[in-house]
């Protein structure tokens, strides 16, 4: 069993150094003898989202962005969506932005009753990633997922459970000695039987899911340094300075 972290021990981290640290981690764990994988997060938080600061990566002059950002992301995904083994998420606190959106692509969720979802992309002037267009309409119906994703609901764990997007809820304080409870006897099954069950589930669509990310991707590129986009990110900004 591989087990790595969504949040970093230190607050102050490059968002980036992340995702690739996870990519690099996904890719040895396709390929060592573990026989599932587990993501979870250190301290109070599964993961607090993306960094805004990022913008700051992208050039003020109109259709001109520097990719690497997006394209950093966009190969986070996909390792996801072709990961061969059962993924499994420990939620153990609150989750913010692709944090929310990936837990689509995993095979179980589990998650304390402290946790929440949220995704507040529109008031960020931002969009759904993380193949979150397709597999939340698919797992909660359109409507629900309409209104995490457009209109900014955050949903309890308890609320996610009832939707799909969660697989069980613990209490916060049985949370780490219940779930490890479950993944140790997952752990004795059949390593190949595990990894071939997963993929015959999951590879009827990969193909859909990898165009899914592309769209999602060129329109977030496209929309980059669109005037609501940026003043938003200008607001969260001018707000969290007067905090």
């Amino acid at each position: 069993m591989t087990e790595f972290h969504f949040t970093p021990k230190k607050y102050i981290y490059n968002v980036f150094m992340m995702y690739n640290e996870i990519i690099c981690a996904l890719d040895e764990a396709g390929k060592d003898d573990s026989v599932l994988t587990v993501l979870t997060g250190y301290g109070d938080y599964f993961s607090s989202g993306n960094d805004l600061n990022n913008a700051k990566y992208i050039s003020p002059k109109k259709d001109e962005i520097l990719k690497t950002p997006l394209e950093v992301v966009r190969n986070f995904v996909c390792k996801f969506i072709d990961f061969p083994k059962p993924l499994i998420a420990m939620v153990n606190g609150p989750a913010i932005g692709i944090a929310t959106t990936i837990l689509g692509l995993f095979d179980l969720v589990y998650a304390s009753d402290k946790a929440t979802f949220n995704t507040p992309f529109s008031k960020l002037g931002q969009h759904p990633e993380g193949c979150s267009s397709y597999t939340f309409p698919k797992i909660m119906g359109l409507a629900k997922a309409t209104e995490v994703l457009v209109f900014n609901k955050t949903l309890t764990a308890r609320e996610a459970c009832d939707l799909g997007l969660v697989t069980e809820v613990f209490p916060d304080n049985t949370f780490q000695k219940e779930v490890w409870s479950k993944l140790r006897a997952y752990a004795t099954l059949p390593k190949n039987c595990l990894t071939l069950s997963k993929q015959l589930i999951r590879n009827v669509e990969k193909e859909k899911l990898h165009a899914v990310c592309e769209k999602e991707f060129e329109l977030l590129a496209k929309r980059a340094n669109s005037e609501d986009s940026l003043k938003a990110v200008q607001l969260f900004f001018q707000r969290k300075a007067k905090l």
